[in-house]
């Protein structure tokens, strides 16, 4: 992502080889900018952002409990609490999604 290239010229991480293509280097992952002299022009990416979150379809919900988890137990274990609908596990995993 186009943001995860966007950091100060010092904090880049050389991650090509003299003369690198910009072909080359984004084929490998990387970032390209050759704008600047004295810095690396194929550099690491910023790692990507992520967060947990609660899941808001109840049917993909997996789950993290057992029958009579309270909210408590559930939230001790790092996961989401919600009890309904019917069916569906009330004590579930959190998501992992980019921001």
């Amino acid at each position: 992502a186009r943001c995860q290239c966007k950091m100060a010229p010092r904090e880049r991480r050389n991650c090509g080889y003299p003369g690198i293509s910009a072909v080359e280097c984004k084929k490998a992952g990387c970032c390209f900018n050759a704008s600047l002299p004295g810095v690396p022009w194929c550099f690491a990416p910023k790692p990507k952002r992520v967060k947990k979150v609660c899941p808001n379809d109840p049917y993909s919900r997996i789950n993290c409990g057992f029958p009579g988890i309270t909210a408590k137990e559930c939230e001790r274990r790092g996961c989401c609490f919600r009890p309904r609908p019917a069916g569906v596990p009330w004590c579930f995993y959190r998501r992992v999604v980019e921001e």
